[in-house]
């Protein structure tokens, strides 16, 4: 056995034993929300439930009739700002990336330079300021301060900046307008990069929770996550039921990613591009 096999085989198995521990969560959470009540705390565990029932679900339905209405408003917060950040977001980069202004860079390093400021920090001031404009348990609360990102402007900057310039001086001499450019030439050729950007935001938004926790007062404007959290109660916690709502929770992040793996992937190599 040479070297290199032995290399290849080393390397599979650190993969594997990889994506079990990444995988173990995923499965004990779908597992659990099949077990009837009292065989998940069982020792030792049970792996696989012995007696799988649906149960769960239809204890969630029941306790929580407000569920339809989370998914619909962690639907609709999502969907606003996915959309939001690709066509703000590319049309930031589109800027940064093509056109020469006084204190392009300057700006741009701002931007960047804010992703390190922890969401924590900014919570307070932004709470402050949504409270003043009277928009405190609003479809608006929760979408505005996401409408556009540093992370999306950062990533359509280095996708654009791969993109041709001569092909932008040629739809200039066919008499295409500043707005014609970026709609009818930039867009089409970003489709990888916002597709990741798309896949991103959505997967961000859905997960999100701190910033719906706290702008929403009422049981009808919750988010899906923060709906999941009132669940438990003050002395016990109902794990199967709390497992079914983070599978259904799950369920369309799965498939978003197994259905734009590639894209994935695509999105590890946009931050090579040199700009």
């Amino acid at each position: 056995m040479n070297k290199i096999t032995l290399c290849k085989i080393i390397s599979l198995a650190f993969l594997i034993l990889w994506a079990f521990f990444s995988l173990a969560p995923l499965l004990w959470m779908l597992s659990t929300s099949f077990k009837p009540v009292g065989s998940y705390l069982k020792v030792p565990p049970e792996i696989f439930p012995l007696n799988p029932t649906i149960g769960n679900f239809a204890d969630l339905i029941k306790n929580a009739p407000h569920w339809w209405r989370w998914v619909l408003n962690s639907l609709i917060v999502a969907s606003i700002i996915t959309v939001s950040n690709i066509f703000l977001c590319s049309a930031a980069g589109y800027a940064f990336a093509k056109k020469k202004f006084i204190g392009n860079k300057t700006i741009f390093w701002a931007i960047i330079s804010s992703m390190m400021i922890p969401g924590q920090v900014t919570l307070i001031p932004l709470y402050q300021l949504i409270s003043r404009m009277g928009l405190i348990n609003t479809y608006s609360a929760l979408c505005l301060p996401s409408l556009s990102t540093a992370f999306g402007i950062f990533l359509m900057k280095q996708y654009i900046t791969s993109i041709s310039s001569e092909m932008l001086d040629a739809g200039k001499i066919d008499g295409c307008s500043e707005l014609g450019l970026f709609i009818r030439i930039i867009l089409p050729l970003c489709k990888p990069a916002l597709a990741v950007l798309a896949i991103f935001t959505f997967m961000a938004q859905w997960n999100d929770f701190l910033w719906p926790l706290v702008v929403t007062t009422t049981v009808e404007m919750k988010t899906l996550q923060v709906g999941l959290s009132t669940l438990q109660n003050k002395w016990s916690t109902d794990y199967g039921i709390l497992m079914a709502g983070a599978t259904l929770s799950a369920l369309p992040m799965i498939i978003i990613f197994f259905s734009f793996q590639r894209y994935f992937v695509q999105g590890l190599r946009l931050g090579a591009v040199k700009g």
